[in-house]
């Protein structure tokens, strides 16, 4: 696989700076360095954003595996990837998203690691809407296990009880508006903070 430029900025950074916080994933994690919510709630966190648009499980993974999560060490890694695995079947996504966690883990192990289950898309019910809610109840069960990592999948505030999706929230139902990265990010961000705020209370009590 080529070297996408992004990816070698992308290790550039992680080797030139020290974040408590890297993201890691697609083009949601991509554009919301774009958005209002990441200027309130992640820049003050000197957070890294390493999200490429139209990455699927195996490339995050290769990135991964080829320098993005070297020479640095976050205490958080938030990763959401998968929906553009829309040829995959549940299954095989969820051996994707669990491939990156295991990597995470490994090359990070003193990282705090969130996933984000797939956020639902399309206007109205439909069958890659379901492909991410079953890979998503698979992970549920896969990470359920594993110690400092969690999962968020409640993105019930973007559907509404007749199953259908404003376009004030996903514009093109795939890709989040400014109002749908702060419904989304809203919780993962208090996460971190939580993560971030419990580390401390544990680093002054053992006097790090």
């Amino acid at each position: 696989m080529c070297r996408p430029p992004q990816h070698r900025r992308f290790v550039s950074e992680a080797k030139e700076r020290e974040p408590d916080v890297v993201l890691v994933g697609d083009s949601i994690i991509y554009h919301l360095q774009h958005s209002n919510t990441w200027q309130r709630r992640f820049a003050p966190l000197h957070a890294l954003n390493f999200g490429i648009g139209g990455d699927q499980t195996q490339h995050v993974l290769w990135r991964l595996t080829h320098g993005e999560m070297d020479n640095f060490c976050p205490k958080v890694v938030v990763l959401l990837v998968g929906t553009n695995n829309f040829n995959f079947s549940p299954e095989q996504i969820a051996d994707g998203v669990m491939a990156n966690v295991n990597v995470i883990r490994k090359l990070q192990p003193q990282a705090f690691v969130i996933v984000m289950g797939l956020l639902p898309r399309g206007e109205k019910p439909n069958h890659l809407r379901e492909r991410n809610a079953q890979t998503n109840e698979l992970l549920a069960g896969r990470l359920a296990s594993l110690e400092r990592t969690q999962l968020l999948a409640d993105y019930s505030e973007l559907v509404s009880a007749d199953g259908q999706i404003d376009h004030q929230d996903m514009a093109d139902y795939l890709h989040l508006t400014p109002e749908g990265y702060s419904k989304v990010f809203e919780p993962v961000y208090d996460l971190i903070l939580q993560i971030l705020n419990e580390k401390e209370c544990l680093d002054g009590a053992t006097g790090e």
